[in-house]
């Protein structure tokens, strides 16, 4: 089955043939007003956006020129409009709608208009005169959709008129593009543009633009103006975000859809400040983004319910990413119980593996002893497994952390609210009869556990193309809890390794 993204370029190539690259909207000869500058300080893109592929109607009654001077109002930096008429049921008519509004904003109120992005898969040069005299400051260049000459002779187009290009990445053959083009022409007129959103599924990945990051800034250098583009619908999201020092956020369908939250999605993204939770993810997003990244690579393991320092210093031996330890009395795999902490802590001093506190309780001793040891250093971070995420407020937030679940509905709802991550904890994973992963889930998975061993690893592995696997019982011998097997521990680790040939 062809892919969504293919199906959308195909009917517009059809369209560019009946109606022209105007689209049958009558054009003024000549542009009208002047062009505004597009994100050249930090702020957020709200965007006029009737429809989409993902969601169908979100707002197929809208407005544009109302909603842009709502947008104008709320705080918006620029603003973007969709002009792609069969899934987004935009037009050339809309933007020129916007264009007008925006000014009429700085007319009235004399403070300055946002400026405004074309948003559309423009497939040639002809379509960026196109923009220009329609009015937009800047288009969207799509780099996943256009060869390398084509790209540049659309970004020259770009430089020529002097408006900007959003230039939009997500893949490593999308970065080695954006270096063709900077090489060519620079960075000035370049802002460039994450998507959080794969376009072929249409599937949210948050951690995605952070991926990206480094790789945009060693090619357009330590300024490089960065957006964070789509997945944004909570002022707690839109916050997260903000704390990731991105330049920018364009928001769309949480700003179409409710006009009550543009000034708070807004201010939440302006106001947000970084925290060790955001500079841990950050971090990361670094390792996951060297060789390969977006490709089919080795997923990260992590080893848990470690009670003995030989088996961590096995574990990280032969390769394990995440070491996790138990802080719960109730459970018999707890460090905190018998004096297996004070044990443990000696041997993993020279251990270079994640290390993640687990706790089941945010306010028992054993709870608080964890956070202690996370704010020390001596942990890197906390697993909730099962908390109630309104039991975690501000401080513990703002630790190192993510969540572990064991429903979809929560799993959701926690990335909506930023969560970068969290771990899907399932005994359904392995074969059972419920499939786990709905093909309308928004968010697509990435990090497993539940009753994963070294015979149903190559399973779990085929039907999710993990990110991360969570192992505990699953390398421990019956009647051992706690106790791991030197033995299936190898064998699960050879087993993931030979899969991609390492």
């Amino acid at each position: 089955m062809r892919d969504i993204l293919s199906q959308i370029i195909e009917k517009r190539r059809a369209d560019l043939e009946e109606l022209g690259f105007g689209f049958g909207f009558p054009l003024p000869e000549e542009r009208t007003r002047a062009v505004h500058p597009f994100l050249e300080s930090r702020g957020v893109i709200l965007e006029v956006k009737r429809a989409s592929p993902s969601k169908g109607d979100i707002s197929p009654d809208l407005d544009p020129a109302a909603t842009a001077r709502s947008y104008a109002e709320a705080g918006a930096r620029a603003i973007s409009c969709l002009t792609e008429k069969n899934y987004f049921k935009g037009s050339l008519a809309d933007l020129a709608a916007v264009c007008r509004a925006a000014d009429d904003f700085e007319r009235e109120t004399g403070r300055p208009a946002p400026a405004v992005l074309r948003k559309d898969f423009l497939l040639s040069p002809e379509e960026i005169a196109v923009s220009y005299r329609a009015g937009a400051d800047a288009v969207l260049l799509i780099a996943r959709i256009l060869p390398e000459e084509r790209l540049l002779e659309m970004a020259q187009e770009v430089e020529r008129l002097g408006m900007s290009a959003l230039v939009e990445v997500r893949t490593e053959e999308d970065v080695e593009k954006l270096a063709f083009l900077a090489s060519h022409i620079g960075s000035r007129n370049i802002v460039c543009g994450v998507n959080s959103r794969d376009l072929a599924t249409f599937k949210i990945d948050l951690l995605r633009p952070c991926m990206m990051t480094g790789k945009i800034r060693r090619i357009l250098g330590a300024d490089a103006r960065i957006i964070f583009e789509s997945g944004v619908t909570t002022y707690e999201c839109a916050s997260s975000v903000g704390a990731m020092g991105f330049s920018g956020l364009l928001l769309g369908e949480a700003a179409a859809k409710n006009p009550s939250l543009r000034k708070g999605l807004v201010d939440s993204f302006m106001a947000a400040s970084p925290t060790r939770n955001f500079e841990f993810w950050k971090d990361y997003a670094e390792r996951l983004s060297s060789p390969g990244a977006g490709k089919k690579t080795v997923p990260k393991v992590k080893i848990c319910g470690l009670t003995r320092s030989e088996d961590a210093v096995l574990a990280h031996k032969l390769g394990a990413d995440f070491l996790g330890f138990v802080f719960a009395d109730a459970f018999p795999r707890s460090v905190t119980r018998d004096g297996r902490l004070k044990a443990l802590l000696p041997g993993l001093k020279g251990l270079d593996a994640i290390k993640i506190a687990v706790v089941t309780d945010v306010d028992s001793e054993e709870g608080k002893l964890a956070v202690q040891l996370v704010k020390e250093g001596v942990f890197t971070a906390l697993q909730f497994h099962k908390v109630p995420s309104e039991k975690v407020g501000g401080e513990l937030r703002a630790l190192p952390h993510y969540f572990a679940v064991d429903s979809l509905e929560e799993y959701e709802r926690l990335v909506s609210k930023g969560e970068m991550r969290v771990l899907f904890d399932s005994k359904q994973l392995t074969g059972g009869a419920q499939d786990p992963v709905p093909g309308n889930a928004g968010y697509g998975l990435n990090w497993f556990a539940g009753g994963i061993n070294p015979e149903n690893v190559l399973y779990v592995m085929e039907r999710f193309s993990p990110e991360l696997i969570d192992v505990s019982s699953g390398i421990e011998d019956y009647g051992r809890v706690g106790i791991k097997s030197e033995g299936k521990m190898r064998d699960l680790m050879r087993k993931i390794g030979e899969v991609h040939g390492q």
